[in-house]
């Protein structure tokens, strides 16, 4: 069984959405084995949205503002940054639900149920193609991170890291349930 991370951002949290998306997890098969609220502080922040994330975000954003005709003056460093700090300060703003759920292809079965990174680019039947509308391009233009409800671990080795900087190891639960009992 694989393990992968959710967050329920602060967005989520505060427009009441937590057990609503949670069923639709629970309603995939997933099965939640850690849970709780926290309140991110600049630390844990940082150490979820590494630094290493800046040329990734500015190389993208700067491709989106070209592609927009959107005229500028920051390099893609300083782009990135200025994105990464915002998603941090956004993480940071209020409560977050941390979950690890658990299942065959955790974190794959998670992405495609949570949507595309961009809410605006999300399918309908996503929990961002239905719950959220926002656009990167839109949140970058404001020079901000984008509140998109969500972050799910993008692969099983991602998930393996960041676990670890959420939960502690008796923090998270082994069991089974009623449908393993019955499936396995």
């Amino acid at each position: 069984m694989e393990r992968t991370l959710v967050l329920l951002k602060p967005d989520a949290v505060k427009r009441g959405l937590m057990g609503r998306i949670i069923s639709r997890f629970e309603d995939a098969g997933l099965k939640m084995v850690g849970a709780k609220m926290v309140l991110a502080d600049e630390k844990l922040a940082k150490a979820h949205y590494q630094d290493s994330l800046i040329p990734i975000v500015g190389n993208k954003t700067k491709k989106d503002w070209d592609a927009a005709g959107m005229k500028y003056t920051e390099s893609v460093d300083e782009i990135g940054k200025m994105i990464v700090d915002g998603t941090r300060k956004f993480l940071m703003s209020g409560p977050v639900l941390a979950l690890v759920l658990e299942g065959l292809q955790a974190a794959e079965v998670v992405r495609k149920l949570v949507g595309s990174t961009g809410p605006k680019d999300s399918l309908p039947g996503t929990i961002r193609g239905d719950f959220a509308h926002l656009s990167l391009g839109y949140a970058s233009l404001q020079r901000k991170g984008a509140e998109n409800l969500i972050h799910a671990s993008g692969n099983a080795e991602e998930a393996k890291q960041e676990i670890v900087l959420w939960f502690k190891q008796e923090e998270l639960f082994t069991y089974k349930t009623v449908h393993e009992a019955h499936v396995f």
